[in-house]
């Protein structure tokens, strides 16, 4: 019998977030982090790869920043931007969403969808670490300052982790608040950007011939092109974050993203160019040629502005890591609904659905990032470590893309043309950024390996389960649930025995929950219940259902929470069970012993949690069962059900059923006398 009107996911449409002053500084704030600080080592790159400012030609400027300008437009305008961004599920964004909508066009797309989002999770470890550590190594380019570090990295290192873990543990707060605080510093970091290049570009307009691509297809092809077709990995580093906006729409909804996208370009590609024309200006400088670790970037700046430039440049790092940190919980989540990992505890900080926070990634990912910092300490090191992973991620991203646009979106020629041009593209990027595997890259590569390990192990296990999933028809089993609560032989468990099912249907249930209280030494109980929680898509749902089959005893309980409702099962029920109590559909529970001078009507509650376990002698193949203890090891180290629905001060229990109910053969033992053995 229904206590309240159902609200499931599907009755809500997803609400878009509104294109608004306020939403547009947000995403300022939380998406443009990662790419927003490339300028801050591209350039740095490109010129350590031609071999310094000594060797700076007009044929190299001018190649190098086309090159940028167009990997910036091809890969995050067009394809993530104009392409990736209609690609939602529900508003989400992100290579596991993009997967969850063209999953149905072949079972094989989970391989790209697994090694892509592994790829940019372990890329999202290190950009935190590279950008702050670029930041904090641009105050040696301030003499007073660098008279008081000197040029020990030691201390780049300490100021380094310190931002770091204030990063991460101010996460809690929910990406809306901190949006709010970091949009304002990214708009001015922008106009920072742009006006600083703007002043050497009106100086030397000779580099806007930078628009022209054959300007960088010739120098790429071109003998002075001392890096060859590696330039291209210094290149690649203009849209790393790239990936990254896609993952991040969720959070600020894709009309925000169009509408500040063209400014953040504008200033982006005139910050290239004015570091470009100061090169120009500044071309077989001895002086500068003397600097170790030179960086067009800051050394651009008067001496006077620098250090305002590289405070404002710290700032912009630490927003960088924000936008793959928040970009870590969108992917994770989605994953977990894919389950292609476990559940873990998830909070709504903010009233917008995306904007969510997720406890153990946060951790894990603090943990990586001081890490990084402490094995390759100098942002020289990270550089050449940086961006491998995310070329995996842009591929895997393309092929799904093929199937949105010709499957969803019924294209027939574009989809072929878009995915050959951009996995070609992306191919070369991936070929040239091979040669920072041995410097540093194999860190990234081994990070996302560890990830894929973990989501094949948890998918692998997962169908398995699957295949000795069982369920049965509750009425069925009625007549004996009324036998055992009246059956006196037994001692009284409770009054209300409580199981949480993952199943959302009212009439069947898993095997496995009547085999626990039937099975597994018969659970008397005054009555059973059975209750699942749905998140629904608005953010207030507050509602339950209630199943009765026509008894007083047993329940199917359905609670229809939005996803900004503490899941606080506990309370939950003891307000369902005190309505039923006071409507009669259940009978009065009167205890006789109470700290209370009044008892309640509601009787003693415990909540049994069924985990399935793998015993030694199931027959199972070997392959299956290390499936099987690879998933049941990664669970144990996701987290408890009981913080996640709010358990912890009530009476709970655990149950462990067999997965496999078919066992290896025994071999009948003979029994012996005590004096035979002696003999």
């Amino acid at each position: 019998m229904a206590q309240a009107k159902q609200t499931s996911a599907h009755e809500h449409s997803s609400h878009a977030i509104p294109v608004s002053i306020g939403a547009m500084l947000v995403t300022l704030g939380v998406v443009y982090g990662d790419i927003g600080t490339s300028p801050m080592y591209v350039t740095k790159a490109l010129l350590a790869g031609q071999g310094g400012i000594m060797t700076v030609t007009e044929e190299f400027i001018l190649g190098a920043l086309s090159l940028v300008i167009w990997t910036v437009t091809l890969l995050t305008t067009v394809k993530y931007v104009l392409v990736s961004l209609k690609a939602d599920n529900h508003g989400e964004g992100g290579i596991f969403a993009l997967y969850s909508i063209v999953r149905k066009y072949g079972k094989w797309l989970i391989i790209p969808a697994m090694l892509g989002g592994a790829a940019l999770l372990a890329d999202g470890i290190l950009t935190p670490a590279v950008t702050i550590t670029t930041a904090i190594e641009g105050l040696r380019t301030i003499p007073a300052v660098h008279d008081i570090m000197g040029g020990n990295q030691m201390n780049v290192v300490v100021i380094t982790l310190i931002i770091i873990c204030l990063l991460f543990a101010v996460q809690r707060a929910g990406t809306s608040k901190i949006g709010h605080a970091f949009g304002p510093v990214m708009t001015f970091w922008f106009l920072f950007l742009g006006g600083a290049g703007l002043v050497y570009v009106l100086g030397n307009p000779v580099v806007l011939l930078a628009f022209n691509p054959i300007r960088g297809i010739s120098f790429l092809l071109s003998p002075h092109n001392h890096a060859g077709i590696m330039i291209l990995g210094s290149c690649f580093l203009a849209t790393t974050g790239a990936e990254a906006l896609y993952s991040d729409m969720g959070h600020v909804g894709r009309g925000n993203i169009y509408a500040t996208w063209p400014f953040v370009k504008i200033c982006l590609i005139l910050s290239y160019l004015g570091q470009g024309a100061w090169l120009l200006a500044n071309a077989g400088n001895a002086d500068l040629a003397a600097i170790p670790d030179l960086n067009p970037f800051f050394q651009m700046l008067p001496e006077g502005m620098r250090p305002f430039g590289v405070i404002l440049s710290t700032c912009a790092a630490i927003i960088a890591s924000q936008a793959l940190v928040t970009g870590a919980f969108s992917l994770v989540s989605e994953a977990s609904r894919l389950d292609l990992m476990p559940h873990m505890q998830v909070f709504y900080p903010a009233e917008t659905k995306g904007q969510l926070y997720i406890p153990m990634v946060n951790n894990v990912m603090w943990i990586g990032c001081v890490f990084v910092v402490l094995l390759f300490q100098s942002s020289a090191h990270m550089e050449a470590a940086y961006g491998l992973a995310i070329t995996i991620t842009m591929i895997c991203t393309s092929v799904l893309l093929f199937f949105y646009l010709h499957g969803i979106r019924k294209m027939r020629v574009f989809p072929y043309i878009f995915v050959i041009f951009f996995v070609a593209l992306e191919g070369f990027f991936f070929v040239s950024s091979l040669t920072k595997f041995f410097h540093g890259g194999y860190f990234t590569i081994l990070m996302a390996a560890l990830i894929m390990g973990v989501m094949v192990s948890w998918y692998n296990g997962s169908r398995v389960e699957r295949r000795q999933y069982t369920m049965l028809p509750v009425r069925k089993y009625l007549d004996q649930l009324d036998r055992l609560r009246n059956d006196h032989h037994y001692e009284t468990l409770c009054d209300n025995l409580v199981y949480l099912t993952n199943g959302t249907s009212t009439d069947m249930l898993d095997r496995d929950i009547l085999y626990s209280i039937f099975d597994k030494h018969p659970k008397r109980a005054r009555a059973y219940w059975f209750l699942n929680v749905e998140v629904t898509e608005d953010p207030h749902t507050f509602e339950y259902s209630v199943e009765n089959y026509g008894t007083d005893f047993v329940f199917r309980v359905h609670l229809y929470l939005g996803y900004k409702v503490n899941q606080r099962v506990n309370a939950y029920l003891r307000q369902i069970v005190s309505d039923m109590s006071a409507s009669g559909e259940l009978p009065p529970q009167v205890h006789d012993y109470s700290v209370y001078d009044k008892p309640g009507s509601i009787g003693s509650f415990r909540f049994c949690l069924i985990r399935k376990t793998l015993a030694p002698e199931s027959d199972v193949e070997q392959r299956e069962r290390h499936a099987i203890a690879m998933k049941y090891a990664i669970r144990r180290v996701a987290g408890s059900p009981v913080r996640w629905f709010g358990l912890e001060n009530s009476s709970v229990f655990y149950e462990y059923v067999p997965l496999f109910t078919k066992f290896k053969p025994v071999d009948r033992m003979e029994r012996v006398s005590v004096e035979e053995r002696r003999a």
